[in-house]
C-alpha cells in the first residue's frame, strides 16, 4: 500500500495546519475507508487514497474554481500525475456532480473527469458522509443534518446535499449490507 502513504502525507502537507478542522474530518474518512476496504477487493488501496485525499481541493492554493472535489481533482492529475480513476473517484466523491451543476459546473466535471461507478464510488460516499468534521463516526443522518445546519438554507451546499440526500442515503444502505455480508 505504498500509494496510501502518498495519499496521506500529500494530504497533511496540504490541510493539517491550514485547515485542521478538515484535516480532522480526512483522517476519519480515511479510518472508515480503511475499516471497509475489503468490501471493494482489489479497489482497497484506491478507496483508502480516495479517502485521503477527497477534500484536497479546500485547500489554499488549490481553490480555483470554489469547488473543492473539481479543484482537488485537477491538482491530483496536473501538479501529481495521479491515477486517473483516482482523480475521478476525488472529482465526484458523495454526489459532487449535483452540487456541480448548480455551480454551472457539471459539464467541465464530466468532460474531465467521467464518474466511477460500482461499490468503491458508493464506499467513499459512504466513508465521507458517516464522519463528522471532527472525524468521528456518525450515522448518515446526523452528518446530512450537520452539513444543512452548517451550511443553511438557500446556500448551494445545502440545495445540494438535500437533492443528494436519496442517492447518499442509497450508497449508505449498500455499503452497510456490504459490510454486514463480509462480518
Amino acid at each position: 500500500m505504498e500509494h496510501v502513504a502518498w495519499a496521506r502525507d500529500l494530504a497533511r502537507q496540504l490541510l493539517a495546519e491550514a485547515l485542521p478542522t478538515r484535516w480532522a474530518h480526512t483522517q476519519g474518512v480515511a479510518r472508515a475507508a480503511e475499516s471497509i476496504a475489503d468490501i471493494v477487493d482489489e479497489d482497497a488501496e484506491t478507496l483508502i487514497c480516495a479517502a485521503w485525499l477527497h477534500d484536497i481541493g479546500y485547500a489554499p492554493g488549490l481553490a480555483q474554481t470554489g469547488f473543492h472535489p473539481l479543484d482537488g481533482a485537477r491538482y491530483l492529475r496536473d501538479k501529481q500525475r495521479a491515477d486517473e480513476r483516482l482523480c475521478r473517484l476525488v472529482a465526484h466523491h458523495s454526489c459532487a456532480v449535483i452540487e456541480a451543476g448548480k455551480r454551472s459546473l457539471a459539464a467541465e466535471l464530466v468532460a474531465e473527469f467521467p464518474p466511477v461507478g460500482g461499490l468503491v464510488a458508493e464506499a467513499l460516499t459512504y466513508c465521507d458522509m458517516t464522519t463528522s468534521p471532527r472525524g468521528e463516526p456518525v450515522d448518515v443522518q446526523q452528518r446530512l443534518r450537520e452539513i444543512l445546519g452548517r451550511y443553511g438554507k438557500g446556500s448551494i451546499v445545502a440545495e445540494s446535499i438535500a437533492q443528494a440526500r436519496t442517492e447518499i442515503e442509497r450508497s449508505a444502505r449498500l455499503v452497510s449490507a456490504a459490510v454486514a455480508q463480509r462480518r
